[in-house]
This record gives C-alpha cells, structure tokens and sequence, in this order.
C-alpha cells in the first residue's frame, strides 16, 4: 500500500506542476460557469433591510437550533454539568453492560432492538467519549476561529461577538440532537467498524415512521454531499491555507513550489494517520486538539491578564455593540447576522457532520453521546471564538490595526498582529496552530467524507482505499493551485448538508426525546443502587 502511495505521488508531482504554472485560472473559470447556480442557490440571500441580507441556509441553521432548545427543555443548560460527567466516564459502568445488568434497570439495552451484531455483553463502538469529542473538535475548531472570528468583527464590530456566543449556545441543542441519532441508528460490521451518521439514521430512522422512501433520498443526498465537503472546506480549502502561512513565514518565492512540496509532506502524514481508520484518527486528535487549542487558549489568555483592566470596557463595547449597532451599517440587524452567521458557522451544529463522528463512540445508551456533543459548540465557538473576540477588541481599542465595519479579507494576518502586539513573534507560533488545526480538520473530515462514500459505494477495502487515495490527491492540489470557484462549490455542499439533515432531525425528534428519558432513568437507577448500598453499609457499621 505505501508502494502504491508513492506511487500516485510521483505521478501526481509533474502533473500538479504544469497545473500551477498554466491551468489554476482554467480550472476556476470551468469550474464556477458549471457550478455557479449550486452554491448561488445555497447561499442565496433573503433580503431584510436594504443593507443586510440573510442565507436562507442560516435561517434554517437558527430555526432548527431554536426549535431543539425549547423541544428538549434547554438541554444545552440542563445538560452541561451531565455531559462534563459523561466525559469524565462517571457513568462507563451501565454504558458498556447497561443499567438492567449492574443495577437491574428494566429498560431495555440499546444493543437488545438496533444494533444485531453484538458479540458479548459490552457496549459496540470504537472510540471513548472524549475520543469522539475530541474527534469532532479536531473538525470544527480551526481557521474559522482564528481568521473567521477578524472577518466578522471587522464587518460588524465587536457586538458580533454576543450574537456569536447566541448562535453558539443554541447550537449546542443542535448536536445533542443529531449526535444522539448518530448513535441509535448506527451499523456496526462484523469486525467491530461502526458506520454512522445521517446518512444511517435518515434512512433507517424515516422509515421507523413510515417515511422510508423520504429517507432513502435525503441519506442520498446527504452522502453526496458530505463526500463533495470532505474534498474541498475539509481538505483542499484547509491546505491551500495552511501553505499560505507557511510559505508567508518563510518568505518562499511563488516560484519555488515551496506550495507543491508542503502538499506532499501534508499529504503523507495525513495518510499515516487515515489509513488507521477512525481509532487512530481519535487517538492523533485526543493529543492534538488539547494541545493547540489549549497553546491558543493560554496565549489569549495571557493577552487578557496583561490587559486586564480593559476586559470590562471590551464587554461593554460587545454588549453596547449588539443591541446598537454602534455605527455598523445594517445597525442591529447587520451586527446580529455577522455573528450569528459566524457562531453558526464555526461550530457546523446542525449540519450533520460530527454526527458521524459520535456515533464511533462505546456506549449502548445514543443520549449519552449527544449530551456529550453539546459540549462541542461551547468549546469552539462560546470559548474559543470569544477569547479570539476579546483580544481583537482589546488590542483594537484605538483601531490601530482595523476600522469596525469595513471588512477584511486575510482574518488570519489582522489575528496574528493582535497578538503579535501583546506578545511578540506569537504570529510564528499562530503559523504552526494553524497547520495544526488544518491537519485535525482534513484527518476529521476524510473520515466523514469517507462514511458517505461506503455508505453509496458499499463497505471493503477497495472502497476504502480508493476515497483515501483521492483525498491525498486533493491535499496536494489544495496546497498547490488556487482554485476559489472549487473552495466556494465546496462550501455549498458542506451548508447543503443542513436541509436533509435538519429535515430528518425534526421529524425524528420524539425517537431522541425517548433516548434521553431512558438514559436519565438508567443514571437514577445507578445513582439509586449506590444510595442504597451506603445505607445497607452505615446500618451495617
């Protein structure tokens, strides 16, 4: 198999060559006069004022994130503290054996009616839940945090910032929503490889309520277009932009194909990782993301310690600048939509994609996972997005650097220099987290493209083997041709994920409504027995 990568390698090198040098505009142009209708019909924009418009595609993001909140009783607050246990594996016991084996739960086991193939009395899945967890991060938190976060504040200043923290919190229903599906209508091969997500669970869920054929298309539709994300925003848009900054940081002629060799040497360690399957891409991510997040996270924070008497202006500024506007056209509308759209965006709650991350987790209750993924939008947008808003607005303060409403296009430099500014040569630092979140993001994205392309093409090694080798080949044309038409296709086919699946996700919402009963009655089962058992033990004593 390494044979026959290098293979593809070598032949690719010349062939991407010539692309550079004569073709990357050909390829563009082609490519948006055949494509240009998709991504204006997914991006299309719902006119609300004479200055701002909103993507319909948003709205639906929004609508099905508020619906969740209220359907689920405020499960991204009443479920916080629960998922942060869930994580520590406090409830492991009954999620592996279940609650009737250890406790004596009448319930029935998740592996008793769904899932057919299990081979003991353990729970099926691949990975822990802080593996799953970390696996979806490793797609969701990256350049959008670091460079989307600039974008939007530069259009609508720093009250961008509250509507994003909204979008991020509402989204959290979102995921608990669609992981837990991901879970409960899994397939699992006789080898132990889960194959999950919504392609899975639109199918097999609908036609639990009589809507097979419904189904059967949005599954369709929903794997063609994970498959077309995964090849470009999960990977060719992720390498174009990490050989960007490196090439930046080392000031490499155009001409040297400095883009070209990086390519190939992301290309390889990608491999090394997606060849092992979702259990070695959960064992890199479970490293990486703590350890890039946790380098980014500390440096914001060391700006916000050495700034610390600023950070109650900066919250006024974001707090004042949500509800007026502060001079931003659009006012209030137009500062509401950037961060909406920005937190909506970042955390991908609702698109359907880390559902099929999740549903690899050990587990035979689905809600544990989906309370689990909540924690997901928190993490990456309330969390990180906002420590990336606060140091811009702090470092901003004078606008030495950015004038609040005209808008920027490289998010990443205008980042870099508020941080260069507290902390010198941190943009060298930010250059290497950005290669990093670049890398988690294509290793996390070959797997879910690769679930829509088993789910159509069928399960085997063959099948494997040929969607890997084609997202290698995309990693290397990412990071060596500029193709803006293909990025902005595949953007659309990555937000055209959110109609079937948010379709599907409403109409199962009572199955996860009942999951989530049957989970919280296991836990007060367990709780219970222990209860008892220090009473049997204090009467003993």
């Amino acid at each position: 198999m390494k044979k026959f990568l290098l293979s593809i390698f070598a032949i690719s090198l010349p062939l991407l060559n010539f692309a550079q040098q004569t073709t990357s505009e050909k390829i563009d142009t082609i490519f948006k006069d055949y494509t240009g209708w998709f991504v204006e019909a997914i991006f299309y924009e719902i006119p609300f004022s004479e200055t701002y418009q909103i993507p319909w595609v948003l709205i639906v993001l929004i609508g099905g994130a508020l619906f969740f909140t209220i359907y689920f009783k405020f499960i991204n607050v009443t479920g916080f503290r629960m998922a942060i246990r869930v994580v520590r594996g406090q409830y492991e016991d009954i999620e592996k054996h279940g609650a009737d084996k250890l406790y004596g739960d009448n319930t029935r086991d998740e592996g008793e009616d769904i899932i057919k193939t299990i081979r003991d009395d353990s729970a099926d899945g691949e990975v822990s839940h802080f593996q799953a967890l970390t696996a979806a991060l490793s797609a969701t938190v990256g350049l959008g945090n670091i460079a989307g976060v600039a974008v939007a504040l530069s259009i609508g200043g720093p009250g961008a910032t509250f509507w994003m923290i909204v979008a991020g919190l509402l989204g959290m229903a979102s995921k608990f929503a669609e992981c837990t599906l991901g879970v409960k209508y899994r397939d699992v091969g006789e080898d132990g490889t889960v194959y999950g997500g919504p392609m899975y669970y639109l199918s097999k869920g609908l036609k639990s309520k009589g809507m097979g054929k419904f189904g059967k298309v949005l599954a369709f539709l929903f794997a063609v277009f994970v498959i077309g994300g995964s090849f470009g925003g999960g990977n060719m848009f992720q390498a174009n932009q990490a050989a960007a900054q490196f090439v930046k940081l080392f000031n490499f002629d155009e001409a040297s194909n400095a883009g070209l060799y990086f390519g190939l040497v992301m290309a390889c360690l990608v491999a090394v990782v997606i060849i092992g399957g979702i259990k070695r891409i959960a064992k890199v991510t479970e490293k990486v993301v703590p350890f890039m997040a946790g380098i980014y996270v500390l440096a914001a924070v060391i700006i916000l310690i050495a700034n610390f008497s600023l950070i109650d202006d900066a919250f006024m500024l974001i707090y004042e600048g949500a509800f007026s506007g502060l001079g931003i056209a659009g006012g209030l509308v137009g500062v509401m939509i950037q961060g909406i759209r920005r937190g909506a965006f970042s955390n991908e709650a609702g698109v359907g994609s880390a559902a099929i991350a999740h549903s690899a987790v050990r587990t035979k209750y689905p809600a544990s996972e989906g309370i689990v993924a909540l924690l997901e939008p928190f993490v990456d947008t309330v969390v990180i997005c906002t420590m990336t808003a606060l140091v811009i607005v702090i470092t901003n303060f004078d606008g030495q650097f950015m004038e609040y409403g005209v808008e920027i296009k490289e998010g990443v430099e205008l980042t870099a220099t508020a941080f260069d500014s507290v902390i010198p040569h941190f943009s060298i630092i930010l250059t290497i987290a950005v290669i990093l979140f670049a890398f988690s993001t294509m290793i996390s994205w070959s797997y879910y493209g690769m679930q829509g392309w088993v789910y159509l093409f069928g399960k085997g090694k063959v099948s494997d083997l040929t969607y890997k080798v084609l997202f290698l080949f995309f990693v290397v044309v990412g990071a060596t041709i500029s193709l803006g038409a293909v990025i902005n296709f595949s953007d659309a086919m990555i937000f055209a994920m959110v109609v079937p699946n948010i379709i599907g996700v409403v109409l199962l919402s009572p199955i996860i409504r009942q999951e989530l009963t049957r989970y919280y009655k296991a836990i007060s089962v367990k709780d219970e027995a222990i209860e008892d058992g220090a009473d049997d033990l204090n009467e003993m004593l």
